[in-house]
């Protein structure tokens, strides 16, 4: 428990930004689930369209912090790669 006025308000401040951080990851982890779900589905197209927002929205929790820029850019990357194998492949059949 906290003795002093500050450190009662630091409290507070520190489970308002814990819920922030926790909203900010569960759209993180949502977004990748709904590209990799487009994905697996084969909705190519879909997974195209929605590759401009799922990139704007990992580089907005990025930039706070939540996750590191380098593992936001390494799954966009990756993802996006899946999409143009599975495009390319699609094409040869």
């Amino acid at each position: 428990m906290p003795n002093t006025i500050s450190a009662t308000r630091r409290t507070k401040k520190t489970e308002l930004q814990t819920s922030v951080n926790k909203i900010r990851k569960s759209k993180y982890k949502s977004a990748v689930k709904q590209m990799t779900a487009y994905i697996t589905a084969g909705k190519i197209k879909e997974a195209k369209g929605f590759l401009p927002e799922f990139h704007s929205q990992l580089m907005k929790i990025a930039k706070t912090g939540v996750i590191n820029k380098k593992t936001a850019s390494r799954k966009i990357s990756r993802l996006a790669k899946k999409i143009y194998n599975t495009k390319k492949n699609k094409s040869f059949k």
